[in-house]
């Protein structure tokens, strides 16, 4: 089994600009290419999909167990793996969550994206930085992102002094670069020309990578795993919100309903007029409402349909974005407000920073929509919006930090609140939410 991990020096250093010119290059070639992405993020694996026409995988080794890990990755492979690394190569949450642990658990051999730029023989220092700090590791040798031509050489010959291959550079070349904003990079369906970018990718990695080498130094043992059990419920039609407003949703969440017997049925807020007919179950997903408030807000009949539906018991799972628009009102990027559904009689507003950024665990209060009182199950998150009505039926801590937090709207038929869920991290709580919409479809 081919597979190989893209992973960097830090975030910025240019690795999903290596990763989408690498897989544009091996579709190119005919190869079956599958991708993947280290940690929780949404919108790397955005550009994976428009480059390799198919979904593009999450692996975490926070929310998953190892075997789960294993599985995911193996489920998802294709003739040749890619997995995109998460911040820098080390870096996790206590060691939880890192690339590194993630080719540790996977085998995977792990190439290292320097962003070059203003270095020259501190280069060596990073190389042999990477390579001893922690041992043994997976890393099989380094590609240098921003490197002028004329360094290229002195390059190569300081890789072989320090034991390591170099596997190509990129140079400086603003029309590589992929546009970002405050949540990291713009969405790939945001680009303009992105395919024409995407080809201009593919050429300058077949100019400037060692890409024979890269697939020799992919070959990677088997992987050993059992597959985790996922147990079958009754069919039910599940709304699942998909448009540019709402785009941050889990393709193994989905999978995984689909697998339980749930039938998935998108729909936009922004453009249709109500929700799909005859759905058991909805599910707000996270995105970037606060960018199309003007038209989410004149969508009026949507915003009653959602309303009449969650007001009458329809199980809803609202995930940071989704939760917004629940609000009474949310405020747009622009500073203006703008109507939501009014489900939640507050405001959503827009802060100067990240709000409780990053992994936490949450242990219910009560029982509610997904679990009994006191359960518990791992989440992440990424906004710089704030609510005063958070919720109070969970319990949010930081693994290996002081203090907790109140969050989330939870009760029988709904679950509301900024974090957002990876259902291989807790296949309960997405039985739980298909017993709920098997309910509603029978009494409801």
């Amino acid at each position: 089994m081919k597979r190989l991990m893209i992973a960097g020096t830090g975030s910025g250093c240019g690795k999903t600009t290596v990763v989408c010119a690498l897989l544009q290059a091996l579709v190119d070639r005919g190869m079956k290419t599958a991708s993947f992405k280290c940690g929780p993020d949404y919108i790397d694996p955005m550009f994976h999909r428009k480059v390799i026409g198919a979904d593009s995988y999450n692996l975490d080794s926070f929310f998953c167990d190892d075997n789960t890990l294993r599985y995911l990755l193996h489920r998802g492979a294709g003739e040749i793996s890619v997995i995109e690394g998460v911040m820098g190569f080390y870096d996790g949450l206590n060691g939880k969550g890192s690339s590194f642990e993630v080719s540790e658990i996977t085998d995977t051999p792990v190439v290292i994206v320097v962003n070059s730029r203003g270095m020259s023989e501190s280069l060596g220092a990073v190389i042999k930085g990477f390579l001893s700090f922690i041992q043994p590791n997976n890393i099989v040798g380094f590609i240098f992102n921003r490197l002028a031509e004329s360094r290229a050489e002195y390059v190569r010959k300081l890789c072989r002094e320090l034991g390591t291959e170099y596997l190509g550079h990129f140079p400086s070349d603003e029309d590589f670069a992929l546009e970002s904003r405050h949540l990291g990079l713009v969405t790939a369906a945001e680009v303009s020309g992105l395919k024409d970018k995407m080809k201009k990718l593919s050429a300058a990695a077949e100019k400037y990578l060692r890409i024979d080498r890269l697939l020799e130094l992919a070959n990677s043992p088997e992987l050993t795993f059992s597959e985790p059990e996922i147990k079958s419920v009754n069919k039910v039609r599940i709304g699942l919100s998909t448009d540019e407003a709402f785009c941050f949703f889990y393709p193994e969440n989905g999978g995984m309903l689909e697998r339980m017997g749930a039938e998935i049925v998108p729909f936009s807020p922004l453009r249709d007029e109500k929700l799909p007919e005859d759905i058991d179950g909805l599910i707000l997903c996270g995105g970037y409402p606060e960018l199309y408030g003007e038209k989410l807000s004149e969508n009026s009949s949507m915003l009653s349909s959602v309303r009449t539906a969650v007001n009458n018991g329809l199980p809803c799972i609202a995930e940071c974005g989704g939760f917004m628009y629940l609000h009474r009102e949310f405020e747009g990027m622009d500073g203006k407000f703008y109507n939501g559904v009014g489900v939640i009689d507050g405001s959503a507003i827009k802060t100067p920073k990240l709000k409780n950024f990053g992994y936490s665990v949450l242990t219910a209060s009560s029982d509610n929509l997904l679990c009994k009182k006191g359960e518990c199950f791992p989440v992440h998150e990424f906004h710089y919006f704030d609510s005063k009505c958070c919720g109070d039926s969970f319990i949010a801590t930081k693994p290996g930090k002081i203090g907790e937090r109140k969050c989330v709207i939870a009760s029988n038929s709904l679950w509301a609140g900024f974090p957002h869920m990876y259902f291989y991290a807790s296949p309960q709580i997405a039985k739980n939410f298909l017993a709920a919409c098997e309910r509603f479809k029978e009494n409801g």
